[in-house]
């Protein structure tokens, strides 16, 4: 059943969007959206991203019986729109980034201080009509103020120990418990919407392989998808087939990586040393079958750049043969060691309440009692002919976490496998018509889903793009997540979500 704040967005001008419909609104009836959001919790935002004179919002009507995005649009009136965060805290970090990218101001907003410019880039607004190229001293970071006795900060980052991406966070602690986390991220900053802009989906495809380096399959895809949307494309079925099977292939990799390391932050080496040498298997069978472990620049607009290489197919079965014959002694050993259990449950543990009000998705969202998986929820092919389990927890702390990626382990191999033996012989790739369009795709990632909105002009071209990492939902509640825990569980509480700075940074 449709809500006033729904109702309200079908309500407004479609724009051709495909293939759910965005709807401009005007802004007084944004104003009301706004108002009507908190009587209709079941209508989750999912993204916020700006065009230099409106700003778009992506909502996930959950209520509906299919799985259905709403879109509601409207302009911007001298730089300002309508703050969405005083009824949706998932808003706030992508309206500090508008401001940042397009100049555009939420009035009303929760937290107006800046989030990606620190200061040093050469313009201001580097997205907005007119940029300013007035120079600017570089910003202090600012974070909330600390009141009260007995508390003292601890400031970590942006540069860490070992291979990690940068950046700050500013831990406020009694003792050793941790009152409040801020993050200050930002410092991988690409200029990556500037650079897709102005060229065409398959010139850009490079650009959406590099936003986060680990999920390049899965963001590819929402890229590929995208644009496919626009125009109305349809890739061939082998590419459809080999897509799915690299994406699982991703999530295999990742989260055998992720529980491995999540027992090294717990000091028990064994299990990393082992889920490391099952996921080096999984690369080398990625590098075998598509030419790079990572599956980079495979996945393009239109299908795929390379198929499965002779011997391929045999490579990757071997490598899940591999995995799958672990996953049970592996997680005998992680529950039967009481050392590292008393670490890991009961930690970091984030409620589903909150889960539910950010919209959290993959293992974070799924740990805390939130279901949805967009390959059930809004399915692309493959994926709305395939039946899989949806692993769904609600203790939703750092063990939890760990089980969701298990479980997710075994579905993910069974479903590469089902996708193998479905392959026919057949083309890899349908070059796509240089038209113009709107589109929109969502793509589980081994995070969460990634959301990627994109505009082409007549000649093909991309106006605007804005892919959403799953991670902008997930940064503010490892924030809320580690309060009450002690700093030494930080590391701990950070892996277990794992979310990607350079993911959200853009």
């Amino acid at each position: 059943m449709s809500g006033a704040a729904s109702d309200l967005i079908r309500r407004g001008a479609p724009q051709g969007c495909r293939p759910f419909e965005r709807y401009l609104l005007t802004q007084s009836a944004f104003a009301g959206l706004r108002d009507a959001l908190p009587q209709e919790p079941t209508l989750a935002l999912l993204s916020l991203w700006a065009e230099p004179s409106a700003i778009h919002a992506a909502f996930l009507d959950e209520a509906a019986e299919r799985g259905t995005l709403l879109l509601a649009s409207c302009f911007a009136t001298e730089q300002k729109y309508p703050a969405l965060s005083p009824v949706r805290p998932g808003a706030v970090r992508f309206e500090r980034a508008i401001r940042d990218l397009w100049g555009l101001t939420s009035e009303g907003g929760v937290d107006l201080r800046p989030w990606l410019d620190h200061g040093r880039w050469p313009v201001q607004a580097p997205l907005s009509a007119r940029p300013s190229r007035d120079p600017v001293p570089p910003l202090q970071p600012e974070f909330l103020p600390i009141e009260g006795e007995g508390w003292h900060q601890i400031p970590v980052g942006p540069v860490h120990a070992g291979v990690i991406e940068p950046g700050h966070f500013r831990f406020t602690v009694q003792g050793e418990t941790v009152v409040r986390l801020e993050q200050l991220l930002g410092y991988t900053h690409k200029g990556t919407l500037s650079l897709m802009v102005g060229k065409s989906p398959r010139a850009a495809a490079r650009f959406a392989a590099r936003l986060s380096g680990d999920t390049t399959v899965a963001h590819s895809l929402a890229f590929a998808l995208a644009a496919e949307a626009a125009i109305g494309a349809q890739p061939p079925r082998r590419a459809v087939l080999l897509r799915a099977a690299m994406l699982e292939l991703e999530r295999i990799a990742n989260h055998l990586n992720d529980w491995g390391f999540i027992c090294n932050d717990a000091a028990f080496v064994y299990p990393h040393a082992r889920c490391g040498e099952l996921r080096e298997g999984v690369l080398r069978a990625n590098a075998a079958a598509f030419g790079h472990r990572l599956m980079m620049d495979v996945v393009i607009p239109g299908g795929l750049s390379v198929d499965i290489a002779p011997g391929g197919e045999a490579a990757i079965l071997a490598a899940l043969a591999a995995a799958e014959a672990e996953i049970a002694p592996l997680l005998t050993i992680y529950e039967t060691h009481a050392s590292l259990q008393d670490r890991v449950v009961g930690t970091g543990t984030l409620k589903p309440d909150l889960a539910a009000r950010f919209a959290a998705g993959g293992h974070v969202g799924r740990a805390s009692g939130r279901g949805f998986d967009a390959r059930r929820v809004l399915p692309h092919a493959p994926y709305d002919a395939i039946a899989f389990e949806v692993p769904v927890l609600a203790e939703g702390d750092v063990d939890a976490r760990v089980r969701v990626r298990v479980a997710e382990l075994r579905e993910s191999i069974r479903i590469v496998r089902a996708l193998l033996a479905a392959l026919e012989p057949g083309e890899i790739h349908q070059p796509l018509p240089q038209k113009g369009g709107e589109g929109i795709a969502a793509v589980e990632g081994f995070r969460g889903e990634i959301l990627t909105w994109m505009a082409l002009d007549d000649g093909g071209i991309i106006r605007a793009v804005f892919p959403r990492d799953p991670s902008w939902l997930q940064w503010p509640l490892l924030e809320a997540a580690i309060e009450g825990n002690i700093v030494a569980d930080f590391p701990l509480c950070n892996k277990s979500f794992n979310c990607s700075y350079s993911g959200v940074d853009l």
